[in-house]
């Protein structure tokens, strides 16, 4: 969906989503910075993922929002409603958490009516309202049963179904994914996928999974050290990386040292390490002499042969083969003890290499990054 999209659906259950801003948001504790000076603009009815490490500061940053924790400094927007001082029940923003934090007391029924009777909806109402949640999460039959009788994804489904059903308009997903096995991962991820569609609600996901956050999210803040490091759509931040951090944490990336020879209309000739010279897009900054790195992805590199007509190649050693299934991945070394990882689909006709054998791998000049 567009970010600003969706519509009323399920009988009630869904809301044009709200806008989101951090200003100048600023998190200590004690003598640790956990979020640095972070601004942030979220769109109505976006889905937007905070990645990082562990550490990197994203889990501080959403509880931030969801009012769990009070910032240092900055403030803090929803709707243009500064919300820093305001409590987390009054913020009308639902949460999933990794552990379901599902009442064990409590019947899937009582666990998803309990944020409607905080609220004082009517008894026909939250039956209502409860009804159609369970819809939207595929589990309509569930109601009489306690947590305890349910899977692990059936639990997770419960909790977001608590989340939707009082309508928020910001929903805060803290890794909720993060305890299922990757098979129940990776079906979950399409279905909340698809409820964001469904329901237009502003979605706000904490992970430190770069596949979990390339295939659900419309666009992915990469935090480090407290900072956002590049946001920007899935493709953007794949493709055209702004940071040895960023290329290596989304993605699996090879790095090459260079030293830049020129630059002109665009385009830089860097030297590696003597082995060749290899021509890249320009980096803002680069200049002639200077120090630089070369990033390009595994699966864009091939083994050269007659008919190849890359711009960009270099000449080495086949290392090591593992096969991967649907892949084989190649380590490569080259004349200056540098490493090439190239990974091929496992297909009818493909070429194979093994170890010892002398191979030239190339690749275009726009698949070329310099950070």
């Amino acid at each position: 969906m567009t970010a600003g999209g969706g519509q009323q659906s399920q009988g009630g259950i869904g809301a044009h989503g709200a806008e989101v801003r951090f200003v100048d948001v600023r998190k200590q504790f004690g003598n640790v910075v956990a979020v640095d000076s972070v601004s942030l603009d979220i769109a109505p009815g976006e889905f937007l993922t905070l990645l990082g490490p562990s550490g990197s500061g994203k889990t501080t940053t959403l509880m931030m929002l969801a009012g769990f924790e009070v910032p240092t400094d900055g403030e803090l927007y929803v709707d243009d409603v500064a919300i820093a001082a305001i409590p987390p029940y009054k913020r009308n923003i639902g949460m999933v958490f990794q552990n379901y934090a599902l009442f064990p007391h409590m019947t899937v029924s009582e666990n998803i009516a309990f944020p409607l009777k905080m609220r004082g909806i009517s008894k026909s109402e939250i039956a209502r309202m409860s009804k159609v949640a369970l819809e939207l999460v595929k589990l309509p039959g569930y109601e009489g049963r306690y947590p305890r009788q349910l899977s692990g994804g059936q639990q997770q489904r419960i909790a977001v179904a608590r989340a939707l059903v009082f309508n928020p308009r910001v929903l805060l997903m803290d890794e909720p994914l993060g305890a299922l096995d990757k098979q129940l991962r990776e079906s979950l991820q399409l279905e909340i996928k698809s409820l964001h569609d469904q329901l237009g609600v502003t979605i706000v996901y904490v992970t430190h999974d770069q596949q979990e956050a390339l295939v659900m999210s419309d666009r992915i803040a990469v935090m480090n050290e407290g900072r956002i490091e590049q946001i920007g759509s899935p493709v953007e931040l794949y493709d055209q990386p702004q940071s040895k951090f960023v290329a290596s944490f989304i993605g699996e990336s090879n790095f090459l040292s260079g030293r830049v020879l020129s630059c002109d209309g665009g385009r830089c000739l860097v030297e590696i390490g003597g082995v060749a010279t290899l021509s890249t897009p320009e980096m803002a900054g680069a200049v002639s002499g200077g120090d630089v790195t070369v990033t390009v992805r595994p699966e864009k590199l091939v083994f050269k042969d007659g008919s190849s007509s890359h711009a960009n190649a270099l000449p080495g050693r086949v290392d090591n083969v593992i096969f991967a299934g649907e892949m084989r991945r190649y380590d490569v070394v080259l004349p200056n003890d540098e490493r090439l990882i190239l990974k091929r689909q496992n297909r009818a006709g493909e070429q194979q290499f093994s170890p010892g054998d002398e191979v030239e791998v190339a690749w275009a000049y726009e698949d070329t990054r310099l950070v």
